[in-house]
């Protein structure tokens, strides 16, 4: 595979250098990791109407695009509910 040189200031240089050395990595790798872990636009894109395939044949049922968007934030509210217990539990140990 074809290198190729990035420019940035000496403390991102040495900042990603400790980081790669923490994980046993040149600063090369590190930074093919990182950009691996974010997906770009297209990519996410991708992604959304791929697992929006997959509901629709899980369910069965032909739910459109726009349909999607209006459909509530489940894992948003699950993520709610389990912050408003978790604050609960810490104040009733409190």
């Amino acid at each position: 595979m074809a290198s190729t040189t990035i420019q940035v200031p000496r403390e991102t240089r040495d900042h990603l250098a400790e980081l790669a050395k923490e994980r046993g990595v040149s600063i090369g790798q590190l930074v093919e990791a990182l950009a691996a872990e974010q997906p770009t636009a297209a990519q996410r894109a991708e992604r959304l109407a791929a697992d929006r395939d997959v509901a629709r044949r899980l369910i069965g049922v032909d739910i459109g695009d726009e349909e999607f968007e209006q459909a509530p934030d489940v894992l948003g509210n699950i993520y709610k509910i389990a912050a408003a217990k978790a604050r609960a539990a810490r104040d009733a140990a409190a």
